[in-house]
């Protein structure tokens, strides 16, 4: 198949796939009358909603082209480091560091990734960020608590923008072979990244029982990693004809997608806990905020395009 017939061949799939969960979904609401079994029901089909709405702007920024998916993901950089930013303790001396995150170097990230300057993308927020920013922060002269400021900036601003921008920068890499289907390959990255998510989500319910940690996310148990974390691998192996992978290769792609979305989902967990919150907004319903859905994929992304960058390109 060429790569328009494997496209179309894939939207067919997920809107069978997504119409098939939907009417499950709607048979369980009839049939569960218990409490919790009801919320759960009513969380899953919040999820499936949510996944047609995103299946919904992925195709459109397919049919758009490369620029209109780039500014997708730039919006949605945008988004979720105002969550984390929103969120974080900030005070006013902070305005002039937390301008240049948003104004100058989240728009810069994305023009470089643009123009494919690969050399400039991977260095200009873990160095020129990182050291430029403190020293607006103390321009402002309040030195109060000014390392953990500066430092959680920095941190947004690694994991909304530097992180998330490498899940679009697939579309610029040089793959023989493999140049008009690398939408493909973002699509393949989404989809174990979000479907991993929902089947751990679904094995947890369904087997869980023995918590990971507890005190920093108590839904995440051994049973739903393991039950969900084996599916999703299986299904990224399963769709290897979308990669330049072999079928061995894209299973093991997908179990380190899912591996550090993991730990990408734990890590954030955390990072609300300490701060006392639940989600980071309430964007979408039903998944929190815009970054409690990008919180897998921020992990994930960068590794993902390194590794298929330095095995699969010239």
């Amino acid at each position: 198949m060429n790569a328009q017939q494997k496209t179309i061949a894939l939207f067919a799939g997920v809107a069978f796939v997504l119409a098939l969960a939907s009417l499950v979904g709607r048979a369980l609401a009839r049939r569960v009358t218990s409490e919790s079994g009801r919320a759960t029901v009513d969380n899953l089909n919040e999820r499936i909603r949510a996944w047609w709405i995103m299946v919904a702007i992925f195709v459109a920024g397919y049919l758009l082209g490369p620029v209109a998916t780039l500014i997708l993901f730039a919006l949605t950089s945008f988004w979720t480091l105002r969550e984390f930013v929103s969120l974080t303790p900030t005070r006013p001396a902070d305005v002039w560091p937390i301008a240049a995150a948003f104004y100058v170097f989240l728009p810069l990230q994305y023009w470089l990734i643009g123009i494919e300057w690969y050399a400039l993308f991977a260095i200009l927020i873990p160095v020129y960020a990182f050291l430029i920013l403190p020293p607006l922060a103390a321009l402002a002269g309040d030195v109060g608590d000014y390392l953990l400021r500066v430092a959680r900036l920095q941190w947004g601003l690694m994991l909304t923008v530097y992180c998330i921008s490498h899940a679009p920068a697939l579309l610029t890499l040089d793959i023989p072979f493999y140049l008009d289907q690398r939408f493909l390959l973002l699509f393949f990255l989404i989809a174990v990244v979000q479907m991993s998510d929902v089947l751990q989500y679904v094995f947890g319910k369904l087997f869980g029982g023995r918590k990971i940690a507890p005190t920093v996310s108590p839904s995440k148990t051994w049973e739903g990693l393991i039950g969900g974390g084996l599916s999703a691998t299986a299904l990224g192996a399963g769709l290897w004809w979308l990669t330049p992978f072999t079928p061995l290769q894209a299973a093991a792609m997908a179990f380190v997608i899912v591996a550090m979305g993991f730990l990408g989902g734990l890590a954030l967990s955390a990072v609300k806990r300490s701060m006392g919150a639940k989600d980071w907004g309430t964007m979408v319903k039903g998944h929190g905020g815009m970054l409690d859905r990008m919180d897998s994929l921020a992990f994930s992304a960068p590794i993902f395009f390194h590794l298929t960058r330095y095995f699969f390109t010239p």
